[in-house]
């Protein structure tokens, strides 16, 4: 870091504030700092401490330091401020939390760090941190585990058990197996034991849960800040006891009843929470009672080895009294209501207390401007000239000529950029205009006056120090502000819905055989002394049905779209078949269709788009966010569709938000690049306006003219754009289905986009169709198509899914609550503070207005309005045109908004009666905030009523899971998914589809278009069973948890070859340890029957000592070979000619045990069934 920090030296002021600090002279004031220079300055200051800590007024401006400090220092972390106001919460996401952890980790393992925060961070009470170190869990190899007592120690740690690990926070054991995953490590780890011995830990991967790599030891951090054992928790509840005594009566003998029955409740409930969870929910507002000696994260840095930094002190002081005064404001508002008890309102530590403990820390405090700090005592002041570096936007030649003059001056120059191809290339580009400037990787090269460095690196603002002639360049002075382009991270999200091991006991299930039914679970039946698992299935009329577990490839959970349920079938009834019947018929003429519109659109040819043009690229790197990987396969697909010579007919599917747009947009650029007009297809007004206003906001600098067509036009100035599109003035249209009117004439149409077809009527989709014949088209949908339908429909209409979010997403605090007003008027308030709105959605058209207006009590000088689906359409599109007009402030309504607004200024939404909502509508609620980079908050409030503990649970489990974006994510997923479907293929089929259930009909579709491509004969269509002898199932003690036995049994069904059953002997013993006989038997039995399906075998049946191998009676099999391959294995094989021909195997003696040698039987069938192969004809 020489090239940086040497020159600093050569300041008399910089070797004085060093040598006060060694003393200990503090607080230093240093007045004149400016942008990024006070990073450089911190970095100087700071190198002989090993903690140092910067603090900042807020979330923003912290980030902004982290970035210009990474420069300077690798280890740099960000540690965030708690929501103080909101603590209350039943639930949070633990992203915060795992932040913070990984910080304290930092302090308690690292050589040294750098830790940057808000001041409001530190307002919060957490414990010291040697209670932290004390409470971590080191697991080495071949140590000795007490398996009863880790179990008791994990949950006190905060951590949840749970059947399979699936995100940070969670413990699964199996047997001798344990899986953890540590909130501050990047991946789980598996810590397999030999008795109780440790005999591996390895790392393992969360998606496919197989083990990556080994190591030695494992550190288990605790899971929650705030950790309580045993003692502490009985000493804390026998204090919250006395007091919510002493304070009930007090509030009784003032006749507050209503509020001493509340507390009281609200009391009960947490100490029931505590046995429940040991404490790992919502226990930060009470931490006082159970640790006297808490402190702030400051406290932390008290030590000789440690300086602190304060950015702006007096910006500091303001937002700490901000925190500070909303913060008791809210604590009187509760307590006056009886939400909290009198110590609470001691949950944060007062603000003054904090800036006293920094004037006895070693401080430097850094601000721009020279002002007084009363706040402070400074023992030392001293003042910088530091200039900032002015942007040259773009102009090469103004730079060129600044840094000729500061040669010519001795300066010393450094210029920053993010990626060294681009560092080198600007050192090649200044050598040409007679600059000698050179690129270098050394960054401890001391610099000599007069020289020119290019280096790799990255600040916000250049800046110089005229007195040491030092220059720093940034990227963004010279090409003008920085687009935001961040390193991909990794993250842990739920995994789509890959297997079905979400069926519960009760859930609706289809067979392919015999219709809909209930399952009813696992049972073990032992047939002719043979043990084997069955799953059960319930019909109507009280049919039962048990199916082996190995069968499980015929059943599919039953998935329709309105959670409304279904009618079972009766066993062996007619009606199933007939169902199927109609709809294969009705299957089979959809994929007619779509493979004849394809062949059709084959034969014709479209207009050929040249190649980008360099305005193109140009137009490209305009846009301000890192593109995401699928983003740019979809717009690579785009492109090359439009340069061909067929017609394009693209589909982009992608969730809310995750840039469709973009891709549109670009598509339209290129088509007008080559003089083609673009007409923009949406279904309501609204999203017209916000569609017009993008497309016109990124292509300002370029010469295209864009129009709009809808309501909000007046009829004369829609008769103009009508003009002015015949004359080919206008290049791109944007509109309603207004633009399908007879009047709109194009002069030349190269592309029509349209958004969400799906929300189009019949007669619009003729006119589309009229339209589409010979231009090319791209549709975009919300809805997410399903993966197995998108592949079945992948030769028939180009997609591009797009499944990845886009980066730089805050993530959106969700917060799970009872219904509180308190905190609905804080939240609100709090969301206008920053110039935000709010969303409000009551799901109820009557009585809306009454919620809207104890809204308007609540907060009376916002603006609150209410719409709902039963307005007239022209009054609901004024309210929502005031609304992304940001006129009102806060929007009470029905679901309605869960269709396509994009606001990006609403950032907060309260969710009222939560509960009674889907999980896919409230995934896709949530989906309307977080737009910006500013923290999002999302409230779910559900209604106060003693409801049986159990449901009420299981309820906030899954909203649990559906805050870090879980499990619950997948089943919205699915809901999506499904309606998707019957958007992409018409509402016609979307009965079918309820009637055979959503994955049936998938399957039945794929099928039919196979058929018609001809690749599959339908007559080749056969099942196999295998029943052998021996005990096959996964007994309990091998896996407990049923969900993990069902996906594994579906698993082992789907085996097809040698290499997927050695696959799968190895992940079983990685996951669950040795593997058993009866499991052993059970993957034997699948590859088996794989075997034998290639072979034309439908049956393979064994009783006592004969095997009896039924071939299929269409199977085409040269019949000459078979008496070769009786003569290979006789004695024991015979062939008997039948209508169903079959051959039978006979076995040897059972050995003296009396049974069977399984491993022999497997092998010489094996072998059979494999020359049986070599007789089939092609």
């Amino acid at each position: 870091m020489k090239t940086f920090m040497e020159p600093l030296e050569e300041l008399k002021e910089y070797n004085s504030i060093r040598q006060d600090l060694t003393l200990k002279e503090t607080p230093i004031h240093v007045a004149g700092c400016i942008d990024s220079q006070k990073c450089h300055l911190i970095s100087g200051l700071s190198k002989n401490y090993k903690w140092k800590l910067i603090i900042t007024y807020n979330d923003l401006k912290a980030k902004e330091i982290y970035e210009d400090f990474k420069l300077y220092s690798k280890n740099v972390w960000l540690y965030p401020a708690k929501d103080v106001i909101f603590y209350s919460a039943d639930i949070r996401g633990n992203a915060i939390v795992k932040d913070r952890l990984n910080v304290l980790k930092q302090l308690i393992e690292a050589e040294e760090a750098t830790i940057i925060t808000t001041i409001d961070a530190g307002l919060d009470r957490i414990l010291p941190l040697e209670y932290i170190r004390n409470r971590i869990l080191t697991i080495e190899m071949a140590t000795t585990i007490d398996l009863e007592k880790l179990k008791v120690e994990l949950v006190h740690l905060g951590y949840e058990r749970c059947g399979q690990v699936g995100g940070p926070g969670e413990f699964a054991i199996r047997g001798g197996i344990i899986d953890i995953f540590p909130l501050t490590e990047e991946c789980p780890y598996r810590i397999e034991l030999w008795d109780d011995e440790v005999d591996t830990i390895r790392m393992f991967d969360i998606s496919s849960q197989r083990s990556i790599e080994n190591v030695e030891s494992v550190s288990i951090y605790p899971a929650a800040e705030i950790i309580l054992d045993e003692q502490v928790m009985k000493d804390g509840v026998q204090k919250l006891d006395e007091e919510t005594k002493e304070y009930v009566h007090a509030l009784r003998a003032q006749m507050k009843t209503e509020e001493a029955h509340r507390i009281k409740q609200i009391v009960e409930e947490f100490k029931e929470r505590l046995e429940t969870y040991n404490g790992a929910i919502g226990i930060d507002s009470y931490i006082k009672y159970f640790y006297d000696n808490t402190v702030s994260i400051f406290d932390y840095f008290t030590n000789n080895e440690s300086v602190i930094f304060l950015d702006e002190p007096n910006r500091l002081i303001e937002k700490g009294e901000a925190v500070d005064l909303e913060f008791r404001e809210s604590m009187i508002g509760r307590i006056e209501k009886g939400y909290i008890l009198p110590s609470q309102v001691d949950v944060i530590f007062p603000y003054k207390s904090i800036i006293a403990k920094f004037n006895t820390m070693k401080s430097v405090l850094l601000s721009t401007m020279d002002y007084k700090l009363t706040s402070f005592a400074c023992r030392r002041k001293y003042d910088f000239s530091v200039k900032s570096v002015n942007p040259y936007n773009n102009n090469f030649d103004i730079l060129v000529e600044d840094l000729k003059k500061w040669k010519s001056k001795g300066y010393r120059v450094i210029l920053l950029s993010n990626s060294s191809t681009r560092a080198k290339r600007l050192s090649e580009d200044l050598g040409e205009n007679e600059l000698i400037a050179f690129y270098s990787e050394d960054l401890d090269r001391v610099l000599k006056p007069g020289e020119i460095m290019v280096a790799r690196g990255y600040v916000h603002r250049g800046f110089e120090y005229p007195l040491i002639k030092l220059v720093i360049i940034s990227e963004g002075d010279i090409f003008g502000a920085e687009k935001k382009k961040r390193r991909k991270k990794k993250s842990y999200e739920g995994s789509k819905i890959q297997n079905f091991s979400d069926l519960n006991v009760g859930d609706y299930v289809v067979h392919e055989n015999h219709g809909l039914g209930i399952y009813r679970g696992i049972e073990k039946i032992e047939v002719d002394h043979v043990t084997k698992d069955y799953i059960k299935i319930e019909y109507a009329a009280g049919g039962v049905l048990y199916i082996l577990a190995t069968g499980l490839d015929v059943i599919q959970k039953y998935a329709g779209a309105e959670a409304k349920k279904p009618k079972l079938n009766k066993l062996n009834s007619v009606e199933w078949k007939n169902t199927k019947t109609k709809v294969k018929g009705a299957v089979k003429e959809i994929a007619k269709e779509l493979v004849e519109l394809y062949a059709k659109r084959q034969e014709k040819q479209g207009y050929q788009f040249g190649p980008d043009t360099v305005w193109q690229q140009e137009f490209e790197e305009m846009f301000p966010y890192e593109e995401t990987d699928d983003q740019l396969t979809a717009i690579e697909a785009t492109k090359a569709d439009m340069e061909s010579r067929k017609i394009m007919d693209r589909l982009i599917c992608g969730d809310v938000g995750y840039g469709k747009t973009e891709v549109a947009i670009r598509a339209a650029f290129k088509a007008v690049s080559d003089g083609k007009q673009v007409v923009f297809l949406v279904p309501t007004t609204i999203l017209a306006q916000q569609h017009y206003n993008t497309f016109v906001q990124r292509m300002m600098d370029f010469p295209i003219s864009i129009d709009m067509m809808s309501r909000f036009k007046s009829a004369t100035e829609l008769k103009k754009v009508a003009e002015k599109v015949k004359k080919g003035s206008v290049d791109i249209l944007i509109g309603t289905h207004r633009v399908l009117s007879k009047d709109v004439q194009f002069k030349n149409l190269g592309l029509l986009i349209v958004d969400e077809e799906q929300r189009f009527g019949v007669t619009h989709k003729e006119k589309i169709k009229q339209l589409k014949n010979d231009v090319d088209v791209l549709t975009l949908s919300a809805t997410p198509i399903p993966r197995t339908m998108h592949m079945s429909l992948i030769g028939i209409r180009d997609m591009s899914v797009l499944e990845e979010p886009p980066v730089d997403r805050m993530p959106i605090q969700t917060y799970v609550l009872e219904h509180n007003e308190e905190i609905i008027r804080e939240a609100i308030n709090r969301e206008l503070a920053r110039g935000g709105q709010v969303y409000y959605v009551y799901n109820r058209v009557n009585g809306i207005d009454e919620v809207a207006n104890m809204v308007a009590k609540l907060v009376p000088d916002a603006n609150v309005a209410f719409a709902h689906g039963q307005m007239n359409e022209r009054e609901l599109e004024k309210i929502m045109f005031d609304y992304i007009n940001g006129d009102i402030d806060v929007l009470v309504s029905t679901t309605i908004i869960e269709t396509g607004l994009d606001i990006s200024n609403a950032n907060t939404m309260i969710i009222d009666e939560a509960d009674k909502l889907g999980l896919s509508q409230l995934y896709q609620l949530r989906g309307r905030v977080g737009r910006s980079n500013r923290t999002s908050y999302a409230f779910l409030m559900y209604k106060r009523d003693k409801m049986l503990k159990e449901i009420a649970e299981k309820r906030l489990q899954a909203i649990k899971e559906f805050t870090e974006l879980g499990s619950g994510f997948k089943i919205a997923m699915r809901d999506l998914e499904i309606r998707g479907a019957g958007n992409l293929l018409g509402a016609k089929q979307h009965g079918h589809m309820e009637a055979v259930g959503y994955d049936l009909y998938c399957k039945m579709l794929n099928d039919a278009v196979k058929a018609l491509k001809g690749e599959t004969n339908e007559e080749d269509t056969f099942d196999t069973t295998v029943d052998i002898d021996i005990d096959a199932f996964i007994p309990p003690t091998y896996i407990r948890n049923e969900f993990l036995k069902l996906e594994m049994y579906k698993r082992v069904a789907e085996i097809e070859s040698e290499n997927e059953f050695l696959d799968m002997q190895d992940e079983m013993l990685d996951r669950f340890g040795d593997i058993p006989n009866s499991v052993n038997n059970l993957l034997n039995i699948a590859l088996l029957k794989a075997i034998a399906h290639k072979s034309f075998v439908t049956q393979i049946v064994h009783k006592e000592l004969e095997v009896k191998i039924v071939m299929y009676n269409k199977a085409k099999i040269s019949v000459q070979g078979i008496p070769s391959v009786v003569e290979k294995f006789k004695p024991q094989l015979t062939f008997v000619p039948d209508a169903n021909p079959y051959f039978v195997w006979k076995i040897k003696e059972r050995s003296k045990t009396g049974k069977i040698d399984v491993v022999a039987l497997f092998d010489v069938l094996k072998k059979i069934l494999i020359e049986l192969q070599g007789l089939i004809e092609l």
